[in-house]
């Protein structure tokens, strides 16, 4: 009696089994369509594995920005501070940058070299990086322009470069350094013309047409008595974004004895956050310095 119950029910789990199958394939079949086929379109952009993926992001006709918004110049701190601020939370968003550089309206962000974020596609690190950057951009504005409205909303490019070694990304940061020095130091002479003698656009820029660094840093000195070695830092150098640990001071109701009962007292928490530095970052001292940048470990 008991063995052709068995059998029964062995052959009641067989057919059950067998229908549930012929569904879950039919499931699988009817959740495709005929349309699917487009996905063969997609081109695959996934980055070379063991390379540094940068994303350098650039202000789209930023000229045009700066001129709309009353930028100071040749250098206005609030720009440059509002843009190391979006840097700031793109990295708190996206950890495994290790390092960011910014200058006038560009930023570069480095990803670890093992980073599996996005499964490497080159258009997801572009797309979150800007998209994130820019409308922190708008975000922040008020916090570093009280008294200038936010005109029309600003456009960033960005693109995907991979350096397979820590020399040529070194090298990488350091042409974006490079640039830097040259530019402000162009832009502080051709401004000092147009504003404290009197020239316009078009006569500064002849004047410094054909000029060396060591011509510029003369004009500034003899006609207006500026040692450029004397600017700003984070006007010569740009801001190096990097992971430090700092002490953070908070305010909270700490549970105590009942005579002192909702006491409000200051903490201090250690985190680890995006810190600017102005420094060189040419030289060796700088990855002397923060070996964990370069640290794949790390």
């Amino acid at each position: 009696m008991w063995g052709a119950c068995n059998v029964k029910v062995r052959d009641c789990l067989a057919a059950t089994s067998v229908t549930l199958r012929r569904y879950l394939k039919l499931g699988a079949t009817m959740a495709k369509s005929k349309f699917e086929y487009v996905r063969d379109f997609e081109a695959d952009d996934t980055c070379l594995a063991h390379c540094w993926v940068v994303v350098r992001l650039d202000g789209r006709n930023f000229h045009r920005f700066a001129e709309k918004h009353n930028f100071a110049k040749p250098n206005d701190g609030r720009a440059l501070h509002l843009m190391t601020k979006c840097a700031q939370t793109v990295m708190k968003e996206l950890e495994d940058i290790v390092i960011a550089y910014g200058q006038s309206d560009e930023y570069s962000f480095v990803f670890k070299r093992k980073s599996n974020w996005f499964k490497r596609r080159a258009s997801k690190f572009m797309t979150h990086v800007a998209s994130q950057f820019a409308s922190s951009y708008v975000f922040y504005w008020r916090n570093y322009f009280e008294d200038q409205p936010l005109l029309y909303p600003p456009g960033f490019d960005g693109r995907v470069v991979l350096y397979p070694s820590n020399q040529t990304l070194k090298d990488y940061l350091s042409w974006r350094q490079a640039d830097c020095h040259i530019n402000n130091l162009y832009n502080t002479v051709f401004w000092a013309l147009v504003q404290q003698s009197g020239l316009t656009p078009a006569q500064a820029q002849k004047r410094l047409q054909g000029t060396l660094a060591a011509d510029k840093n003369e004009i500034l000195f003899s006609e207006f008595n500026i040692n450029y070695n004397d600017e700003p830092l984070m006007y010569r150098k740009g801001t190096v974004l990097v992971w430090q640990k700092v002490g953070e001071v908070t305010t909270k109701e700490v549970k105590l004895p009942a005579e002192m009962e909702g006491k409000q007292m200051a903490v201090t928490r250690t985190r680890t956050k995006p810190v600017p530095l102005y420094c060189d970052i040419i030289g060796d001292a700088f990855w002397k310095e923060h070996p964990e940048v370069l640290d794949e470990d790390s």
